[in-house]
């Protein structure tokens, strides 16, 4: 089915807005992307906005979702310095990826945003054909867009969907972060996690950095790219700024 198909459903009444969270670059200090993370206008947070999400109304969400990112991205100057844009996607909203990307390409060219720094991301807490989203992703890849798997180890895709195909960035799971400082079991998961995706040429992100113990085991594991709350918190319309982690705060919080 095509996107002229897709676009017989409702479209999606409740305003969006994006909020911005930092993936950093702890070795060189840099932003590497900023996920946009979608929010009601009214201020209700993305778990509100997304119980709106029907099989009806997705392909609009999920257009509404990339154009609005695109738009605020551009407002905010967000690539001004290197930084990449990663807008979430829903592989189910997709119905043919040449003619549903054309709202983002439209976007992408009314705002100026280059194309080659917005990586496109899925979370696996869906069930999706992998036929269905290898086509998805390798059409991505061959547009000059960068492709992501969020929440790795969290979901339905995993091993599998890596045996077939190899994206540009793989963000392991928050529940695997959480304590790794006092979990030996998840260190080793991570550790030969990690070894894997370098393996593979993948690189691999941890989300979900809270605290300086887990930054410091992650660090001691060769990650140069987290994001969670540690470093910056999502920030509405705005680029929110990064608090770095380094020796000194290191040793003052320890003190």
């Amino acid at each position: 089915m095509g996107c002229a198909g897709c676009k017989d459903g409702v479209g999606f009444q409740l305003p969006i807005t994006m909020a911005f969270q930092p993936i950093v670059d702890v070795k060189t200090e840099t932003v590497f992307a900023y996920e946009a993370l979608v929010r009601g206008a009214d201020g209700r947070g993305a778990g509100a906005v997304l119980a709106e999400v029907s099989e009806e109304n997705r392909y609009a969400f999920d257009q509404q979702c990339r154009t609005t990112a695109i738009e605020l991205a551009a407002d905010l100057n967000l690539a001004a310095d290197g930084a990449n844009l990663s807008i979430n996607f829903l592989p189910n909203a997709v119905y043919e990826p040449k003619a549903c990307i054309r709202l983002t390409l439209a976007a992408a060219m009314r705002t100026g945003f280059p194309l080659n720094r917005i990586i496109f991301e899925f979370t696996e807490d869906e069930a999706v054909d992998t036929n269905h989203l290898l086509n998805i992703l390798r059409t991505y890849r061959s547009m000059g867009f960068k492709t992501a798997i969020d929440d790795f180890g969290a979901g339905f895709a995993g091993l599998g969907l890596l045996a077939k195909f190899q994206p540009d960035i793989v963000k392991l799971d928050m529940a695997l972060i959480r304590d790794i400082d006092r979990d030996r079991v998840k260190r080793t998961v991570v550790s030969h996690t990690l070894a894997m995706l370098r393996d593979l040429g993948i690189e691999p992100v941890c989300e979900g950095v809270e605290t300086v113990a887990e930054h410091d085991v992650l660090r001691d594991l060769g990650v140069d790219l987290m994001q969670g709350y540690l470093l910056a918190k999502p920030q509405t319309a705005a680029l929110p700024a990064v608090d770095w982690v380094r020796p000194v705060a290191d040793e003052a919080l320890r003190a």
